[in-house]
């Protein structure tokens, strides 16, 4: 994995501004995603993650006039994800700015889809979402969700982690639904779970509410930790979450 544990502002982007909201539900307005993406890049933010929550939802493609305005002023490599359906839709968004991509429900529908963007663009390109919520009628105990969590399969997480992994996936974007925007920190045992199956970086997401819930998310195995709302809010700098996770003996970069 990296050497280096990475702290990564999320923007979670619905008609061309940042919302959030709790358990991703009742979404409120946070700002302007390229003015925020900026704002987070100049506080050392090592990457910038852009989903574009109502996409999916909406069947529609990510909106590319807002990536590209956000590529032109950040100099961090930006990921993106929303929407994404096609190998087309990677060139395209390749086009605008993005360094990776993220998939969550179309790779669902269509595994394939995996293994396309894998081959044409390098695995490095590819970060698979998973949007997780805990479920007792699965091996694991965590299933995954598709439309912005709103639609439950019958999938067990860590087994559809492993299955993208062999199918190209380049890296892991855990989003936990039960922890999202509750600010009572990251679901750790998923983390470690997710650890255990993965040969790819790990990213932790959902949960973060405090300096101290940083930390305690690598040392369960996570090579990066995403965060919203407590970007969002100027309730944490990406300095003080960097400070109190090197303070943990984590290198950062």
């Amino acid at each position: 994995m990296t050497l280096t544990s990475r702290v990564i502002p999320c923007l979670d982007v619905a008609a061309g501004r940042v919302v959030k909201g709790v358990n991703f539900e009742n979404l409120r307005d946070m700002g302007d995603p390229v003015e925020l993406a900026a704002h987070y890049a100049a506080q050392g933010a090592d990457e910038i993650t852009f989903l574009d929550v109502t996409a999916t939802v909406d069947a529609r493609a990510t909106t590319y006039e807002v990536v590209q305005r956000t590529a032109e002023h950040v100099f961090v490599p930006l990921t993106v994800g929303g929407g994404v359906r096609s190998v087309e839709d990677v060139a395209r968004l390749q086009g605008v700015g993005a360094d990776k991509v993220g998939v969550n429900s179309a790779a669902i529908a269509r595994p394939e889809l995996i293994g396309e963007i894998a081959d044409r663009f390098g695995a490095q390109v590819l970060v698979l979402s998973l949007d997780v919520k805990r479920a007792p009628t699965t091996a694991s105990g965590f299933v995954v969700t598709t439309h912005g969590g709103r639609t439950q399969t019958s999938l067990d997480a860590l087994e559809w982690a492993r299955e993208a992994i062999e199918r190209g996936a380049g890296e892991l974007l855990v989003n936990s639904i039960d922890a999202d925007g509750t600010h009572d920190g990251f679901d750790l045992e998923l983390v470690r779970l997710m650890r255990e199956v993965s040969s790819v970086p790990v990213i932790a997401s959902g949960g973060a509410g405090a300096v101290t819930d940083f930390a305690p998310a690598i040392q369960a195995g996570a090579d990066a930790v995403l965060a919203a709302s407590v970007f969002h809010s100027g309730a944490l700098t990406v300095g003080e979450v960097k400070d109190a996770m090197s303070a943990e003996g984590i290198l950062v970069r």
